[in-house]
């Protein structure tokens, strides 16, 4: 069975992004963190979105600006397979190469169960929080970006229930970020 990992970046106050869609210029990126996204991207192969996040992703990573300015990265989003889980699309859109849809949490949960090496969710909280709801995420990873923005999209804003969650390590980067890595736990009611 693979493993089912999220990564997700968030500000200091537990922001996604700030109030607008994408805004997310707060990113504190470099090239210490770009070795480590290029580790996380070798360790999978299959990319998992939400219907959001997937459609902000596939605008920009096969853009001539994205293979410009980081070409490594670029080069295995768009290379690598791709699942995007949503209940509303009938098709991915935009296209992104090898893409697929997954309807449902149960698609997902059967691709977990095939042999290969680990999926992984980029961004999209609410999937993410689905997904440890449902008590299929193995490993959240968080990196903690150190700036506070006052207001924006909370990370766990859908959670209809507590989830506890078992630090397994913690990271630091030069550049100020913390990466936390936890071990989702069974959801406990409110």
């Amino acid at each position: 069975m693979r493993k089912l990992s999220s990564f997700l970046m968030v500000t200091l106050d537990g922001y996604f992004e700030g109030e607008k869609p994408w805004e997310i210029d707060w990113h504190n990126v470099d090239d210490e963190f770009n070795d480590f996204a290029i580790k996380q991207l070798d360790a999978s192969d299959g990319l998992i979105f939400g219907r959001a996040t997937y459609a902000g992703m596939a605008q920009y990573w096969p853009s001539e600006e994205a293979i410009k300015t980081d070409p490594m990265v670029a080069g295995r989003m768009n290379s690598a397979p791709k699942y995007v889980v949503s209940r509303t699309l009938d098709e991915p859109e935009p296209e992104w190469s090898n893409t697929r849809l997954l309807t449902d949490v149960d698609e997902l949960a059967a691709l977990k169960r095939q042999p290969g090496k680990e999926l992984l969710v980029l961004g999209s909280s609410v999937l993410t929080t689905s997904l440890m709801e449902h008590g299929l995420l193995d490993e959240l990873r968080i990196i903690i970006n150190p700036v506070l923005i006052g207001a924006g999209n909370s990370l766990s804003g859908t959670a209809g229930h507590r989830i506890p969650l078992r630090l397994l390590s913690t990271r630091e980067f030069r550049s100020g970020n913390v990466l936390l890595t936890y071990e989702p736990q069974s959801p406990t009611k409110n």
